[in-house]
């Protein structure tokens, strides 16, 4: 089995065509290609997300994303919840899979720990409902605002971007179960420590201290992070990733 990752993709899967990643040719729905998180492929939630879901299904390896903040988690909820290599996946197509939060898989002899979302930070404007009365008014005064970053609820901005109490009890058993002890952490933001360094913006959220938690307390060789739209190593152990694809294993 061979691994690789790569970050945020927002729905354009172009770097996985032959051109741009020509080692995906020799591989086989065995090997795997990790997306953290922001993937986009399950945007609309109807048959407009069909032809990039089955164009991924046709690549000749398995794609399998963390969420993160920019996600139809309407659309989510509705696959089914399956097993895969010893954690809980959602399968869109056969081999196109959502990692699901607070998960420990065992891939070719190693353990990846995977917690998706993220707090989005390009909603200073407001988050509109579609329910409010006055939402045409307020939408249009938006519009006309320059540079304007505001989101609509459960069109094109979701609560579930960050985890449940359930998603981090979870989270926390599975630690457990194997002594806060694993190869991978694979996630969409950073612990509040890291996320720090990158802007002001990234002010600390329940995830991002339940994350600076895991990197105090848990054991792990790697931490693999996308969100803020660079490839850099920060150190030995922290690599944020966007539009590389580098192979891990």
């Amino acid at each position: 089995m061979k691994i690789f990752a790569t970050g945020d993709t927002h729905g354009n899967f172009e770097r996985f065509r032959p051109e741009y990643f020509p080692e995906g040719r020799e591989l086989t729905k065995e090997d795997v290609v990790l997306q953290l998180g922001d993937f986009g492929g399950v945007w609309f939630g109807d048959e407009r997300d069909d032809e990039a879901l089955d164009w991924l299904e046709g690549l000749p390896f398995t794609v399998a994303f963390v969420s993160g903040n920019h996600e139809n988690y309407d659309a989510l909820a509705r696959y089914p919840v399956e097993t895969w290599h010893g954690g809980r996946v959602q399968p869109v197509r056969p081999h196109v899979l959502h990692l699901m939060r607070g998960q420990v898989f065992e891939l070719a002899g190693l353990t990846f720990f995977t917690m998706g979302g993220a707090a989005s930070h390009d909603i200073e404007d407001g988050v509109l409902s579609l329910d409010d009365p006055s939402f045409e008014r307020k939408y249009l005064t938006l519009k006309r605002k320059e540079r304007a970053r505001f989101r609509i609820d459960h069109l094109s901005w979701w609560k579930e971007e960050l985890p449940s109490a359930e998603e981090y009890a979870e989270a926390r058993r599975n630690l457990d179960a194997h002594g806060w002890a694993v190869d991978y952490v694979l996630t969409h933001c950073a612990p509040t420590g890291i996320a720090r360094q990158f802007s002001r913006h990234n002010a600390a959220d329940h995830l991002t201290d339940f994350l600076q938690e895991v990197k105090d307390n848990a054991q792990y060789h790697y931490w693999l992070f996308g969100h803020y739209h660079d490839n850099k190593a920060l150190d030995t152990k922290h690599i944020l990733l966007w539009e590389q694809i580098v192979q891990i294993l």
